[in-house]
């Protein structure tokens, strides 16, 4: 009996362990995108900035 509850202990352990992985995965991949988003936001206010200065008055 105790060799069927260590196996569901090494299951549940190995679940969580690969649940973690997925979560620091996300995680990773999400502070990615906000990254890039945030660059590519302030990308594109300084062209507007450009543009606006270099404009014929």
């Amino acid at each position: 009996m105790s060799d069927a509850r260590d196996g569901k202990q090494r299951n549940r352990k190995a679940k969580n362990k690969d649940s973690e992985w997925q979560i620091e995965r996300g995680v990773a991949i999400r502070a990615g995108f906000y990254i890039f988003g945030t660059h590519l936001f302030a990308g594109f206010v300084w062209l507007l900035f450009y543009l606006g200065e270099h404009a014929n008055k």
